[in-house]
């Protein structure tokens, strides 16, 4: 997919079409007016007899227009002129990708208004152009034996105008949203794969994979016997139910001109396939759980999205992954483990797995005397309860790393909310027996959670990022979502910018 921008001529540009908005009142937006007078007048008509309402998600698609080059226009309604901004713009822009995308149109020139310079300059214009076409021209990497439909067309899309120096801006946001936008479906593509092929094995072969394609990326497949020279009771103590090997991957970026300070620590959960354990899940909708490795595949995602760009910033991936299953040899309630920093745990529920896999790969991120630490799991059906599919869940012990967090998922439209994570979640962890408990009851469970991880990382500047209603969608529209790459893309960009 080729992206650039266009600064004037619209009605003269050599594309396939011209994307064009319409108000609900029928106002052509923007650019539409000056191509309304090259074609005689025919798109005010069209708006005028009510053929496009103008409301937003309405497209309508024209073709032999006399007067421009290109050989179709699409009309793509944009609501209200007083709702019209920057979220508003993203969705038209989603639309439009959608509506093309069922086409054959390969070239197109994107001219919808844009909101206030504020809400929306020209570098943050770039990247989300061409990140919500790389995510709305995704396919899933399915295996039916049936014909499959043809790949879009689009292969080249225009987008402006942009003015003077604002060129080279938007530019270089068209780059790094085309980058946002590969990592995005890789994300999607590890999320969507079978359990029975994207294991833990499969999963330290696409870490391998990325350490070959981008040579400052440094790769390391730890297999059990390392693992377990680690000493990693609490993530071994997971892994024994299984027949499937564990791997611990690490990798690690290192951009030019990238400083002495710390890295970026990124922290993944890879749970190929977790059925509870012993602590076994209700059977409907378990199929879903081959994506509670999405923590895993946005660390993979982001660590490829930094060496695509080659950001200048110092960057540590780690994953830990296995499948939780129930066998003869499979952990039990009231098991009680060691963990790879010497703390005990009473394992009362084995379904509470995510936090046990983390704290050791926590742990092992202190060798890195980082920046940041920062783990992404879909950790909690808590979390979905308390804030459904539309925000991911944030904690953190570090209110400046939270914010920046924060920024960057309204920047990137992958948004996080802040959920407090104070000491008293973490006394209801007590056990009786050990250090503590991996549960702590039914309150709050999505941050008591964190409370867990939160003893693992005392003096880290550490965020955790629950993305259990967000990675993914249930049900008849299952499917990885990408989220939150956008997010965490955002906020390594900014990082490197500093």
């Amino acid at each position: 997919m080729q992206f650039d921008v266009w600064t004037k001529g619209l009605s003269t540009l050599d594309v396939d079409a011209l994307v064009l908005g319409v108000f609900e009142d029928g106002e052509l937006a923007g650019e539409a007016g000056s191509v309304n007078t090259a074609v005689g007048g025919r798109l005010k008509s069209v708006a005028a007899r009510g053929d496009i309402a103008g409301e937003a998600g309405n497209t309508l698609l024209l073709t032999d227009m006399p007067g421009i080059k290109a050989t179709r226009v699409l009309l793509v309604g944009l609501g209200t002129k007083k709702n019209f901004g920057r979220k508003a713009w993203r969705k038209t822009v989603t639309t439009a990708t959608a509506a093309l995308a069922q086409t054959r149109i390969a070239r197109a020139a994107l001219a919808l208004p844009r909101p206030a310079a504020k809400e929306l300059d020209d570098y943050e214009f770039g990247r989300a152009v061409a990140a919500i076409a790389g995510h709305g021209l995704y396919r899933t990497n399915d295996m039916k034996t049936g014909k499959k439909p043809k790949p879009p067309a689009l292969q080249t899309l225009v987008a402006g105008p942009v003015q003077g120096t604002g060129v080279a801006a938007a530019r270089r946001g068209l780059i790094h949203g085309a980058a946002i936008g590969l990592a995005t479906t890789l994300q999607r593509d590890l999320g969507n794969l079978a359990p029975n092929i994207c294991t833990p094995t499969y999963l330290g072969e696409q870490a391998r994979a990325i350490g070959k394609r981008y040579p400052a990326v440094k790769v390391q497949v730890l297999d059990e016997a390392a693992i377990a020279k680690e000493k990693m009771g609490c993530f071994l103590a997971v892994a024994q139910g299984s027949d499937q090997p564990p791997h611990f991957l690490v990798l690690e970026y290192r951009g030019t001109k990238a400083g002495k300070s710390g890295p970026v620590v990124l922290v993944g959960k890879g749970i190929t396939f977790d059925t509870g354990g012993i602590s076994l899940k209700d059977a409907g909708g378990m199929d879903e759980m081959k994506y509670d490795m999405s923590g895993a595949a946005a660390v993979l995602s982001s660590v490829t999205l930094a060496a695509e760009l080659k950001l200048p910033l110092h960057l540590v991936g780690l994953v830990a992954t296995c499948e939780n299953m129930p066998s003869g040899g499979a952990v039990k309630p009231g098991d009680i483990v060691t963990s790879a920093s010497g703390q005990t745990v009473e394992i009362l529920n084995t379904d509470a797995e995510g936090r046990l896999v983390l704290c050791d790969a926590l742990h092992y991120a202190r060798r890195f005397k980082p920046a940041a630490v920062i783990d992404i799991a879909t950790l909690t059906g808590a979390c979905v309860v308390a804030l459904g599919a539309h925000h991911s869940g944030l904690m953190s012990n570090d209110d400046a790393l939270a914010r920046e967090l924060v920024a960057s998922g309204v920047r990137a439209d992958d948004r996080a909310w802040q959920l407090p994570v104070t000491e008293e979640y973490g006394e209801q962890l007590k056990s009786n027996f050990a250090d503590m408990a991996n549960i702590a009851g039914r309150e709050g469970g999505a941050i008591t959670a964190a409370a867990f991880l939160a003893k693992f990382a005392q003096g880290l500047k550490w965020a955790h990022l629950d993305v259990a209603g967000t990675a993914y969608k249930g049900g008849k529209d299952k499917g990885s979502t990408g989220r939150p790459v956008p997010l965490l893309a955002d906020f390594l960009i900014n990082r490197a910018g500093r």
